[in-house]
């Protein structure tokens, strides 16, 4: 959790805030399916419901105010990697700073499945 102070009082975000901005940031990216968990049971990584889709980010809080974020990902087959990948990034960190004002110090994108169509 992150808290800000500033005259009129204080503001505590929470964990699951940056998990559902970063989520659905990374999600309305071109050549997203959509984020991924890694199943206990088969050991497959399965595409997550909107309402279940922070099971596929992490959040790490660092001392000096700032957070980074870590992102399973599915891609459409077929799309360049990197510029996924880089869009993630730029897109993830703007919105985040953007909607709650925390430096965001790294986004780290996992592709970890691939999907036809």
């Amino acid at each position: 959790m992150v808290s800000q102070n500033n005259e009129n009082g204080k503001i505590s975000v929470s964990t699951g805030v940056y998990t559902d901005i970063a989520g659905t940031a990374a999600s309305n990216c071109f050549g997203v399916k959509g984020m991924v968990a890694r199943s206990v049971s088969d050991g497959l990584y399965h595409l997550l419901r909107k309402e279940s889709m922070s099971k596929g980010v992490r959040v790490e809080f660092h001392e000096d105010e700032t957070i980074s974020v870590d992102l399973h990902i599915m891609v459409d087959c077929g799309v360049n990697l990197s510029a996924v990948g880089a869009s993630i990034i730029s897109e993830v960190r703007y919105v985040v700073e953007k909607c709650t004002g925390t430096k965001v110090r790294a986004v780290n994108v996992y592709i970890d499945s691939m999907m036809e169509g």
